[in-house]
């Protein structure tokens, strides 16, 4: 007798616990480790501060899912993308010089052609396909008969696409690549936020080089030029901010557009300003607990 009041009292308890546990939501730590994704947007010999940046976050094992860039910071990405490290990378840049991937020209399209910039990325970089990188890549360039951006990744060959990003309007002449007549990715989108997303990215770090503010009288048809990119960038700017968790805005501003031998320089303002941004990165990471719905079948 006893033993039967034991087991219908067992019975019960158990299939009241069920029904609770079905109804009712629970406490369970799930981790979800965060999938980072990086922007490195555009600024000539400012790009170097990206370096600093990737450094910071390299020392501090912040994992980087994939990775996105626009001109100088195209050239930084792909590097990065495809094994080179933050100090390999440095030594590119503290060598670089305009010369080194431009070639003064004469054409109605621009003053300098970059073909010189093959024999560069071809020693700066490890992998030059997009399926061999180690981490998802993706380079923007924009198209100049749509205007619109558009997104390299996947697979294909990675320094057209470069070249490309890197088509400074009036100054480099327009790519040809894959049906598409190419200049700098910076006239549709100043900061490579979005592509993340669709790389699977679920936290945004874009890093933007600040140019000079405001311009007095232009001097040259390239500080005109310039200053349209000011202006126009100050109308994309939302979009992209949209697109990210953070910015990281390195101290650059009053860097020159060609200021190479201040490589140094540019890597540690990229430093600082990763370094600045760190805790919140690190909060992401931090796993946190999860309400979920757990039922038990009966």
């Amino acid at each position: 007798m006893e033993g039967s009041i034991s087991t219908l009292v067992s019975q019960n308890w158990w299939s009241a616990t069920r029904k609770w546990i079905a109804g009712a939501p629970g406490i369970r730590p799930v981790p979800q480790t965060p999938r980072i994704g990086i922007a490195l947007g555009g600024g000539f010999a400012r790009g170097i501060a990206h370096i600093g940046v990737l450094r910071v976050l390299e020392k501090n094992n912040i994992p980087i899912h994939c990775i996105s860039g626009i001109s100088a910071g195209a050239m930084v990405a792909a590097a990065y993308a495809g094994g080179c490290n933050p100090d390999q990378i440095e030594k590119a840049a503290k060598s670089m010089r305009f010369r080194d991937v431009a070639r003064w020209t004469i054409s109605r399209l621009g003053f300098a052609g970059s073909d010189r910039m093959v024999t560069f990325l071809d020693r700066l970089l490890r992998q030059n396909r997009f399926e061999n990188m180690r981490i998802p890549l993706a380079i923007v360039a924009t198209d100049l008969a749509s205007g619109e951006p558009v997104v390299f990744r996947d697979k294909g060959d990675v320094v057209a696409p470069i070249r490309a990003s890197c088509a400074y309007p009036g100054l480099f002449l327009p790519i040809r690549h894959e049906g598409h007549c190419l200049v700098d990715g910076a006239i549709s989108m100043e900061v490579p936020a979005r592509p993340l997303r669709d790389l699977g990215a679920t936290h945004i770090i874009s890093v933007h080089l600040p140019s000079p503010s405001g311009c007095g009288d232009p001097g040259s048809m390239f500080s005109v030029v310039n200053r349209c990119f000011q202006v126009m960038s100050t109308r994309l700017e939302q979009e992209w901010r949209r697109c990210s968790n953070l910015v990281i805005s390195p101290d650059v501003a009053d860097a020159a557009w060609d200021s190479f031998e201040s490589a140094g320089k540019m890597v540690e303002l990229g430093e600082k300003a990763a370094t600045a941004a760190l805790p919140t990165i690190q909060q992401w990471l931090k796993p946190r607990p999860v309400a979920l719905n757990v039922r038990v079948a009966g």
